[in-house]
């Protein structure tokens, strides 16, 4: 067999790379329209990080692994070919701001259509709306060389930071589809190394649906407790005892119930706009407004940590460095797509803070490249005060010492390992007095900290 996927972002390269280690005898084929993408995959720093990916990427990579740029080639030769392109949310004409965006996927399929012959079977790997299936099995059907297709559902439920324990031992393993051969088809790859009843089979909508629904459920658990940590703030009980309590319920149970400056990534606020855009347009408004509430919340929550910031420094951080620590949505990854650091740091830079910024695994280009983003204009434009803000309050330092060096505070908005080994003294001593602690993320030993003579402000706890 010959597998094809269009795409080398988080979901194509890691799912590629897995089913190539997995099954040495199939022949898996990455193909992306970005040259350099491609050469990092091919080099010995991957474009993407996650723990683990570099053994398995060695393992494949030329034996039956091969990633370029010659997508038609790897269309016409694949049996299987996989769409894992982006869908954003749309920021232009019907549906901005909350549908998704479709061109990718729909390039992708008119790509296909235009190169098959024979019989191939077509998986949507992409997180998309429901019954967009239907559009992809039209266009597949008007391709001039009497090619036939069958049209997959195999949503990923891979979570950043834990991406190859999830592809080698998945909770579930969801495929929707009408035709049952092809359907095995694809159980039959999985269950090489996936126990068969783990691996669950339904109809196309349900697999579509399916997927947004479950980034839906996981983002209103966090944005439950994040409003939760509020009133904890306000009333002096602290939140992480409160999620303990009500998390041993077995109804309940304890994940995602970390209160924190918000939840990021690529998925939930994309996929629960998506639900959103969808209930309106079935009419079902009130479902829709349940729903956008959770991003409203996510939203109030990251505003609530920068005012905290501001207010406790005594109603102003003008020319105050504040030292950041984290810059991507969440530990163990390098990417940073609707991080909560982002906007925490617009804010701060609208207060004329000077930011000294630390991550491990993000670039100095990317942190740059998200602060101008998040400060366009409707029309796309920087303003040339908010660029010369960016270049004249925004500096990128190589560890964490560097960036606390003279600060008045310290800002943890990504709960990386990295920041609970530091020689908290030694970070006291150097910065400004009195020294403040925003733990965004509440890792840090607070009572140690005090103790040294930090002022601590954490989410959910009083004092």
């Amino acid at each position: 067999m010959k597998i094809c996927c269009i795409g080398a972002g988080y979901v194509g390269g890691p799912t590629m790379a897995m089913i190539a280690k997995q099954c040495p005898d199939i022949d898996v084929h990455v193909v992306d329209i970005n040259a350099q993408r491609i050469a990092a995959w091919n080099s010995e720093e991957l474009p993407v990080y996650e723990p683990g990916l570099d053994e398995v990427v060695r393992e494949a990579r030329g034996r039956n692994l091969r990633f370029s740029t010659d997508v038609d080639g790897a269309i016409a030769a694949a049996d299987m070919i996989f769409i894992s392109v982006n869908t954003p949310t749309k920021t232009f004409g019907m549906g901005a701001g909350r549908a998704a965006n479709l061109e990718y996927v729909e390039k992708c399929a008119r790509q296909i259509a235009r190169v098959s012959t024979g019989h191939k079977i077509v998986v949507e790997k992409s997180t998309l709306p429901v019954r967009t299936a239907e559009a992809v099995k039209r266009i597949l059907s008007s391709n001039e060389h009497q090619a036939t297709f069958d049209v997959l559902s195999n949503p990923e439920f891979l979570a950043e930071g834990t991406a190859i324990r999830d592809l080698l031992h998945p909770d579930r393993v969801l495929i929707g589809g009408e035709s049952s051969a092809a359907i095995e088809a694809l159980v039959d790859i999985y269950a090489r190394w996936v126990p068969r009843e783990r691996i669950l089979t339904t109809n196309l909508w349900s697999s579509e649906l399916s997927k947004l629904t479950a980034n839906a459920f996981l983002a209103q658990r966090v944005s439950s407790i994040n409003s939760i940590s509020a009133l904890c703030e306000a009333t002096e009980a602290d939140v992480d005892e409160v999620a303990r309590a009500i998390g041993t319920d077995s109804r309940i149970g304890p994940k995602f119930l970390k209160a924190s400056v918000g939840f990021g990534g690529s998925c939930f606020q994309k996929d629960i706009l998506n639900l959103v855009y969808l209930c309106e347009y079935f009419g079902l408004h009130e479902v829709a407004e349940y729903w956008e509430q959770v991003i409203k919340m996510n939203d109030y929550q990251k505003r609530r940590f920068a005012r905290r910031i501001v207010t406790t420094m005594f109603n102003t951080v003008s020319d105050k460095k504040i030292a950041i620590w984290g810059w991507a949505f969440k530990k163990d990854t390098n990417d940073t797509r609707e991080s909560a650091a982002i906007y925490v740091c617009r804010d701060l830079l609208e207060e004329r803070a000077r930011l000294h910024i630390y991550d491990p695994r993000v670039s100095k280009d990317q942190i740059i490249r998200d602060l101008q983003q998040v400060m366009l204009t409707q029309d796309g434009e920087l303003p040339p005060k908010k660029a010369e803000l960016i270049d004249n309050n925004v500096v990128v330092e190589p560890d964490c010492y560097a960036a606390a060096e003279q600060a008045h505070a310290i800002a943890v908005l990504t709960e990386w390992d990295v920041f609970k080994q530091l020689d908290f003294r030694r970070v006291y001593h150097s910065m400004q007095q009195p020294s403040f602690v925003f733990d965004g993320r509440n890792i840090l030993d607070h009572a140690a900290l005090r103790e040294i003579g930090f002022e601590v402000y954490a989410i959910g706890k009083g004092g």
